[in-house]
């Protein structure tokens, strides 16, 4: 088993992580789209948010730790094959996709805290509120929260087809390698 990443290839614990925080992602976008049709009287009304809320919090600190795993175990190198212009908008695809998942998490702890209340994540701990009570703290995160949730959810769609192109039309092992295969 490929722990770490090596110069040609990811390791599983980079494979793990990517695909983890995909699907959490698309989960908590229609958890996301799907509680806020809920009415108040609907079962799901409080359980919903308590559960996106906690699995936020939980995705929070997968992607720390996917951030601190790129230092100690850094991303194999480009193709040869690949273009400057593709190892450029690779690598801003992935700052920006960063940068924006982050933004989520955070507007969501914004909007989950602006009442001072702490996030119970399952009922293992809490997160605290740090920041309350600063004016339309909830509006305005709340906003900020779906934009770039919508965001991430166009931009990882764009990458997601980056790497189908790279697989069926280029026939390069770019996909390969984030599936765990060798290269060939």
């Amino acid at each position: 088993m490929l722990l770490k990443n090596t110069s040609t290839r990811f390791g599983h614990i980079s494979i793990f992580i990517h695909w983890l925080v995909a699907i959490a992602v698309y989960g908590m976008f229609a958890l996301g789209l799907w509680m806020v049709t809920l009415s108040y009287y609907d079962t799901w009304y409080h359980r919903a948010p308590e559960l996106h809320k906690s699995i936020g919090c939980l995705l929070f600190i997968a992607m720390v730790f996917r951030v601190i795993w790129r230092f100690i175990s850094p991303p194999p190198k480009p193709l040869a094959s690949y273009r400057h212009l593709i190892r450029i908008s690779s690598q801003l695809m992935q700052f920006t996709l960063y940068i924006a998942l982050f933004g989520i998490l955070l507007s969501g702890y914004l909007i989950s805290t602006a009442d001072g209340q702490p996030i119970r994540i399952f009922g293992w701990f809490e997160i605290p509120a740090t920041v309350t009570g600063q004016g339309f703290q909830a509006d305005t995160a709340g906003v900020i929260h779906l934009y770039l949730a919508w965001m991430v959810v166009v931009l990882s769609l764009l990458h997601g087809l980056a790497a189908l192109k790279h697989h069926f039309i280029d026939r390069d092992t770019t996909l390969k390698r984030m599936l765990g295969y060798k290269p060939d």
